[in-house]
């Protein structure tokens, strides 16, 4: 192979890992898979590189610019438990809400271009917030995508009425007191659970949507007239 066969090669190779990396840039490589096996895929491209080209100086380059963008997928701290890429999402997730017990309204895009938005969950949080202490919690995002999934399921638009966001574990026991239905580890002292309705929808309606998207628990309450969603092991139960 002559020298100007070589250089093409390389170019070739070289072109593919830029569009490689384009790819990762838009999610479209690494939806569906956790940081560490988007970094373990990376990793091996990036091996695979070093064996097969010859220059130094190409190898030193490729690598750089692999390091450069796995570096940059690394979620913000609060995110770290959460897989912020997921195949099937879209560009972007939009939410709306209302708190019957303090009138709150909110409607806003929570996850956008592969990533939840920071400020976003901050406002969900605040509007989440325990009303009877004013405490707050931070919400787990696989809550707020199973609410995004339920709403298309659902084919509505109306917002979720928020019956019961977090509880504080005051709050929580409390409540106890004076209802069988809170059990004593709730998942809303988790920020993993929520009672909610819809406007002019039947709450059975929402309990077997629910029930067939078959994530987490639901629990029906017929005679106050909520479904309790959470991301616990998924089970059912009416109270």
């Amino acid at each position: 192979m002559n020298a100007s066969t070589t250089d093409m090669n390389e170019r070739d190779i070289i072109s593919s890992r830029r569009k490689f990396l384009k790819n990762i840039a838009y999610g479209s490589l690494l939806m569906g898979a956790g940081i560490g096996v988007a970094n373990a895929r990376v990793k091996h491209i990036a091996s695979h590189t070093v064996l097969t080209l010859h220059s130094s100086s190409h190898k030193t380059r490729v690598h750089d610019m692999l390091h450069q963008h796995v570096s940059s997928y690394r979620p913000s701290s609060h995110l770290n438990n959460y897989n912020i890429f997921d195949r099937n999402s879209p560009s972007h997730k939009v939410l709306a809400f209302h708190n019957t017990h303090t009138g709150d309204q909110l409607k806003l895009t929570y996850f956008e271009q592969g990533r939840y938005i920071k400020d976003a969950l901050h406002e969900i949080n605040h509007l989440f917030r325990d009303y009877h202490d004013g405490s707050v919690h931070p919400i787990d995002p696989a809550l707020l995508d199973q609410l995004y999934d339920l709403k298309h399921t659902l084919e509505v638009r109306k917002p979720f009425h928020i019956v019961s966001g977090y509880r504080s574990p005051a709050t929580n026991a409390d409540l106890r007191k004076h209802s069988d239905g809170v059990a004593k580890n709730s998942l809303h002292m988790q920020g993993r659970a929520i009672d909610i309705r819809i406007e002019g929808l039947d709450t059975r309606r929402i309990r077997n949507a629910a029930m067939a998207m078959q994530r987490g628990g639901v629990g029906y309450y017929a005679k106050s007239d909520f479904v309790h969603l959470d991301t616990g092991s998924v089970r059912t139960w009416t109270g």
